[in-house]
């Protein structure tokens, strides 16, 4: 017998972000224990984590590597310190040369070094070394830019990654079960169509967006000290 889910969705990305942190409190003012929010979106989502858990926030871009004229469709994505998660079947079976492959990871290149410098102006990384590193997005789809995100954190020999998201595929959560030392989700609905679609509003989130959320949270944990 199948049941449909009665999940309609998050009113917006604060909303996931408040009800993440419920099934997160294990780690509420845990030491050496940090929020990292994928941008845009996983910013806002992952501030109201760090600050109902009184952690410290951070930002990590990736940028998602969209296959040449249909660039919505990942064949990829990289991250900073020359970090490159390739979807060899969507490679393979769209025949994508590796002059083109190349092509889009300079422009996404480009972009993601402009981000860094936007987002973080003269504040240093937090780093990820020894610390258990709890890194979030406003849902996940095929997983592309989390799957770098992740190579990211693991290159700095972090205690532990515990993934959290408020909604996901099924088979996308079961596939980073095996990625990470600890998987959160609110709700994994099918048919999944698309992250977007499981929220009221999910309006678009701009660079200052990210700005002022990140300087926000930095803020209170200042004052907090």
């Amino acid at each position: 017998m199948e049941f449909e889910s009665t999940f309609t969705g998050f009113a917006d990305r604060s909303e996931a972000g408040r009800r993440l942190a419920k099934s997160l409190s294990h780690y509420r003012g845990k030491p050496d224990t940090m929020v990292v929010g994928l941008p845009r979106g996983g910013v806002v989502t992952a501030a109201e984590i760090a600050e109902d858990l009184e952690l410290p926030l951070d930002v990590l871009v990736v940028r998602k590597l969209g296959t040449p004229g249909h660039e919505e469709l990942a064949m990829g994505a990289i991250g900073p310190g020359g970090v490159r998660v390739l979807n060899e079947d969507v490679i393979s079976s769209l025949r994508i040369g590796p002059d083109e492959i190349e092509a889009v990871v300079r422009r996404e290149r480009i972009e993601l070094q402009r981000r860094e410098r936007r987002y973080r102006g003269d504040q240093p990384p937090l780093g990820f070394a020894g610390r258990t590193v709890i890194v979030v997005d406003d849902g996940l789809a095929t997983g592309s830019t989390m799957a770098a995100a992740i190579a990211v954190i693991r290159r700095h020999k972090p205690a532990r990654i515990v993934l959290a998201v408020p909604v996901a595929p099924v088979e996308t959560c079961e596939h980073f079960r095996r990625l990470v030392d600890e998987l959160v989700y609110l709700e994994t609905p099918e048919p999944f169509q698309a992250v977007g679609y499981w929220y009221v509003d999910f309006g678009q989130v701009e660079d200052q967006d990210v700005v002022r959320t990140l300087a926000r949270v930095r803020s209170r944990a200042g004052a907090a000290v």
